[in-house]
């Protein structure tokens, strides 16, 4: 810390998500003298990987999207001369959708996965049009669904209740909402990035992402300080002059960027005595996303009823995703219904999570190890049978666990619900009160899923070097 409290810096970036990772490398590309705080030991946020003797876990974030030619991964990966530094993998299907009357598989080959949906739901005329709107709408069409939820969007296709149902799972787990509360943006935005070109992986486990662009912001001569919490931003009328850090360093800079939740950055890092009332009665009266527990398993060996490596495995017992939603929202999770489950491309462990409230830590000291028995025989009964006698290591992180680890607000797994009210709020990316801050990352309620922040790192850079030319 030394001689970066010393430095004045053109950036400062507060937090080594995915989102500040590109932001930092566009901005120190560009030229600009960049440094990166991040509270945490390891860059990524939710997208890390950790090791529990021989086996590896991902955190949370276990696959990605958008690496198509011209998606948002493959650009950017590109932009920054990483696409042949790492090798991606996709796995496909991507993803096995299990209901008590239909498996249904989404390939990489469109075709494929329409002709397996037309099979199952023969008198549903629109599925085609459907997936062809998801795959490639244009922009006119998009920005109509901004104040739609997903369940108009799936109502305008189909009339089975079982096939939106199916449809809207992964969506529901992705983004934490029902569908009829869900923006209609933000669903297609999952259902087309997470599934119609979904299942990508990097070689090594999820940490190879952010550990690359580390790498990669360093090369460019950004400064990464890990370990490191900011505890303030500094502004002199109304103008952002720099950070404090948790140790007391005052690092000068003009431009902030937080990549940590909005409710940090303007209540505790900011301050309420420069953030408007307005603002203020907002953050306090918006609705932040449903958390999850995760169940990390690592096994002896491959048997018969584990899914293809690399696939994700989504199961749910029944067809109100309403009741789902309602019971994931309560904790009451035999009423959920439904888990996904993924089986890692070396064989070796299986990842699985289901949506759940924050709570508070004394909850989750007392129920995660009953939590935890019952996820894995649920898990047993409907998609993985003896599975028990095959574990080797079996443990889980709660909401409680995902707070601690990133200091995301109630350990929310997507930032703010993703509701058409709550959609593209601009205070939330560059705040009109004050001079030379913006955020970036999913609490700026414009995007979500590592595509999606990814996105928001790159714009943000740009409109940071548009107005510092």
């Amino acid at each position: 810390m030394t001689q970066a409290k010393n430095d004045t810096y053109d950036a400062v970036i507060i937090g080594a998500g995915m989102s500040g990772l590109v932001c930092g490398c566009y901005l120190a590309k560009a030229g600009m003298k960049v440094l990166i705080a991040e509270q945490h030991h390891k860059p990524g946020g939710y997208c890390t990987s950790f090791k529990r003797g021989d086996f590896t876990f991902d955190a949370a974030a276990h696959s990605f999207g958008s690496y198509r030619e011209g998606g948002t991964m493959s650009m950017v990966l590109k932009e920054l001369g990483l696409s042949t530094r790492i090798k991606i993998i996709r796995y496909d299907p991507s993803d096995v959708i299990i209901t008590p009357d239909h498996k249904i598989s989404f390939w990489a080959d469109l075709d494929k996965t329409v002709h397996e949906l037309q099979k199952a739901f023969p008198y549903e005329p629109k599925i085609r049009d459907f997936m062809s709107f998801m795959n490639n709408p244009n922009p006119a069409d998009i920005a109509a669904l901004r104040k739609r939820t997903f369940q108009d969007l799936l109502d305008k296709y189909f009339r089975s209740s079982k096939l939106k149902t199916i449809i809207s799972l992964p969506v529901f787990g992705y983004g934490g909402l029902s569908p009829s509360l869900m923006s209609a943006f933000t669903g297609s935005k999952i259902f087309s990035e997470f599934l119609l070109d979904g299942g990508y992986y990097p070689a090594g486990g999820m940490q190879t992402l952010p550990d690359l662009l580390a790498e990669r912001f360093k090369e460019f001569g950004g400064t990464l300080l890990l370990s490191c919490p900011v505890v303030r931003i500094k502004t002199r009328n109304l103008k952002t002059t720099g950070v404090i850090s948790e140790k007391g360093d005052f690092i000068r800079s003009k431009n902030i960027v937080s990549n940590c939740d909005a409710r940090q950055t303007f209540l505790k890092l900011l301050g309420k005595r420069i953030v408007t009332k307005e603002l203020s009665d907002k953050l306090k009266n918006m609705d932040t996303s449903l958390s999850m527990v995760v169940l990390y398993l690592g096994i002896d060996n491959y048997f018969r009823s584990l899914p293809k490596p690399g696939t994700n495995v989504w199961f749910l017992s029944h067809y109100d995703l309403e009741k789902a939603y309602l019971a994931a929202k309560k904790g009451d999770f035999e009423d959920v219904g439904g888990y996904m489950l993924r089986l890692s491309p070396d064989k070796k462990s299986i990842s699985a999570f289901v949506n759940a409230p924050f709570k508070n830590k004394k909850y989750w000291d007392n129920h995660k190890a009953i939590l935890l028995e019952t996820f894995i025989k649920r898990i047993e009964k409907h998609t993985t049978p003896e599975l028990s006698k095959h574990l080797l290591y079996k443990d889980a992180a709660t909401p409680y666990t995902l707070f601690r680890y990133t200091l995301n607000y109630k350990g929310a797994a997507y930032g703010w619900e993703s509701t058409p009210a709550q959609f593209a709020e601009p205070e939330f990316k560059k705040p009109s009160f004050i001079q030379g801050l913006y955020l970036t990352g999913h609490w700026t309620t414009y995007a979500q899923g590592i595509p999606g922040v990814v996105y928001l790192g790159y714009d943000i850079a740009k409109l940071i070097l548009r107005k510092n030319k």
